[in-house]
C-alpha cells in the first residue's frame, strides 16, 4: 500500500510544488538564488486571486528557479519517506486500529503512537 501513488496524492504534490515556488520566487528562501523575488503577481482585487505572473528574469534564471523548486520538493519527499519508514510500526498500528474502529479520537491516536513498536495496539505495556 505504501509503495504506490494515488490520485489523492496529486493535491498534496500540487500544494508542495506551489509552496516551494513561493519559497524560491516570493520569500527569497533559496541559497542558490539569494534573498530576491522573481516574477510579479498580477492580481485582480475584485477576484482576490493571482491571475498572471509577469516573468522579469532570464531563461537561465528560470532554469535555476525550476531546479531549486524541484530540489526543495524532492528533499521534502525524501524526508517524509524517511519519517514514515522510521515510524512504520506506528503507522501499521494506526492502520489496524482504523480498520477495527473506522475513527479514532486524539487520545486514541496519542496512545497508539506512544506504544512501543513491538507491541500490538491496546496490548498491556
Amino acid at each position: 500500500m505504501l509503495n504506490q501513488q494515488t490520485t489523492g496524492a496529486g493535491d498534496d504534490l500540487e500544494k508542495a510544488t506551489e509552496m516551494a515556488r513561493k519559497m524560491v520566487c516570493e520569500w527569497g528562501m533559496s541559497d542558490r538564488l539569494g534573498p530576491l523575488t522573481f516574477g510579479k503577481n498580477e492580481e485582480h482585487i475584485f477576484l482576490g486571486r493571482e491571475v498572471a505572473r509577469a516573468k522579469d528574469y532570464s531563461e537561465d534564471t528560470a532554469l535555476l528557479i525550476d531546479s531549486e523548486i524541484k530540489r526543495i520538493v524532492m528533499e521534502a519527499a525524501s524526508r517524509a519517506k524517511q519519517i514514515l519508514q522510521e515510524s512504520i510500526e506506528k503507522l501499521h498500528a494506526l492502520a489496524r486500529a482504523l480498520l477495527e474502529r473506522e475513527t479514532l479520537d486524539g487520545e486514541e491516536i496519542a496512545r497508539i503512537l506512544r506504544t512501543r513498536p513491538f507491541q500490538e495496539a491496546g496490548a498491556p505495556a
